[in-house]
């Protein structure tokens, strides 16, 4: 009869108990009274799903890691959705196309060609061989929002369900995040519907030393743009081959885009505010509205004063490698009488972006835009044309050697510096050799203040 007499919160408390302990069913008609004392009008039915369904995570194991797999299959069932055939003739188009362009780079530029030659993929294949760099880059969001969920779960709870809470928070950082990463997958699935090679949206996605086009989007590509489909594809070839090999050939320019992207999204902070008030009004039933506040950005608040140097930074970078690859891509396809309007179109492309990457921008709070291109590209221009293309590509060796955001505003001092050492003259040295030589003076000092002259 004690039974009888317990509260719902009491019996809420017991089937809580029951769900952590991963064992037993979950009475339905139990759940259907308890909604019906709380006023939530749940279907019991579905909530019987739900908590199954966390109850079998839990038993798992719910060790707090994020489940990818969930990415992986939303983002594979977008991309197949409209057949993953290449057709023949079009697969030896693209192939003939790869030949053609590798052999007109390397007129014009250093960079060696890459170890295995280009290829056409579906979508599907490009969703598998891009998610493990796509799972790098969100993880920190992801798991700044399995966070934000459990603070919110554990601020939430009354006093005498701390405990069950705290055992909890493994699985709703695993239930938060799994969330995260089936937003990501549809995001991931609708962008392999947009991008038409593997370097088009900027960032290193692909494999090192892997080339590829995506026929189908290529062909949605050039559907407007009335340029012939030979020149296109040579036009996207090139440019495909380009980002590849410098990637290939600059070993350390892909971890250095990975981190800078990866620095910016640690800095991700979710809105609790935001997250509360979704938590106030949240129906099960209704996970729509929890999918648009993921989508939208709504629960990401505004970006700090680190995270916005942390872009400029990121912008920088972007604009640098694009800019290079437009100035390659532009001398070796000087023979397309089309060449000019494709890179145009590449471009704008590049500049606005489409639907599915403007949502991953929304989700991740990061657009990957390369906003100073054309001054970037003016910048490698000046550069090709005073010293040529070898020592041009030179400052691809090192970190260092790269130009840095003031040599795009203004290139004439690292044009100047650059023709001095063609010249085999000592370039004039600028703040950086300053303060180069300062370190080693002080470095000769002693702990005392006495340099070898005076201690001599």
């Amino acid at each position: 009869m004690e039974d009888d007499d317990r509260s719902p919160e009491e019996e809420f408390q017991d089937l809580l108990r029951q769900l952590l302990g991963g064992g037993g069913s979950i009475d339905p008609e139990q759940l259907s009274q308890l909604s019906q004392l709380s006023g939530m009008n749940i279907d019991p039915a579905m909530m019987q799903t739900i908590m199954s369904q966390m109850q079998q995570a839990f038993a798992g194991g719910g060790d707090g890691a994020i489940s990818w797999d969930m990415a992986e299959r939303q983002a594979l069932h977008i991309a197949g959705q409209h057949g993953l055939a290449i057709g023949d003739g079009q697969r030896s188009e693209l192939d003939q196309a790869f030949v053609l362009a590798g052999l007109w780079l390397s007129e014009v530029t250093t960079i060696s060609e890459l170890p295995s030659p280009a290829r056409s993929i579906t979508r599907a294949e490009w969703v598998t061989a891009t998610l493990p760099v796509w799972q790098e880059l969100a993880e920190p969001v992801a798991t700044s929002i399995a966070d934000a969920l459990t603070e919110s779960l554990r601020a939430r709870a009354p006093e005498e369900m701390q405990d069950l809470v705290q055992g909890a928070g493994r699985l709703m950082r695993s239930v938060g995040g799994s969330l995260f990463a089936s937003q990501l997958g549809q995001v991931i699935g609708n962008l392999s519907k947009e991008v038409v090679s593997g370097g088009d949206v900027g960032i290193p996605l692909m494999p090192d030393g892997r080339a590829a086009i995506l026929p189908q989007n290529f062909s949605d590509f050039g559907r407007d743009l009335e340029i012939p489909e030979d020149q296109l594809a040579l036009a996207v070839a090139t440019r495909e081959l380009a980002h590849a090999r410098l990637f290939r050939h600059a070993k350390w320019l892909r971890l250095h885009v990975i981190s800078q992207v990866t620095e910016f999204a640690r800095g991700v902070r979710v809105d609790t505010d935001a997250l509360e008030d979704l938590a106030s009004r949240f129906d099960p039933s209704e996970p729509e509205e929890l999918r648009r506040a993921l989508e939208s950005g709504a629960l990401l608040p505004a970006r700090s004063e680190a995270q916005e140097d942390a872009l400029r930074r990121l912008e920088n970078l972007l604009a640098t490698i694009e800019g290079w690859v437009d100035v390659v891509t532009a001398d070796a396809t000087t023979r397309l009488p089309q060449a000019d309007r494709v890179a145009e179109s590449v471009r704008r492309r590049r500049a606005v972006g489409g639907p599915a990457e403007r949502a991953l921008g929304s989700l991740v709070g990061l657009e990957l835009r390369p906003r100073r291109m054309r001054e970037a590209a003016a910048m490698w221009r000046a550069i090709t044309d005073a010293v040529g293309p070898e020592a041009r590509d030179a400052l691809w060796d090192y970190p260092d050697l790269m130009p840095g955001a003031d040599d795009i505003d203004d290139p004439t001092s690292l044009v100047a510096r650059l023709q001095a050492r063609a010249r085999g003259e000592e370039p004039a040295p600028d703040a950086m050799d300053d303060a180069l030589a300062q370190l080693l003076a002080d470095s000769e000092t002693d702990g005392s203040g006495d340099t070898d002259e005076d201690r001599g």
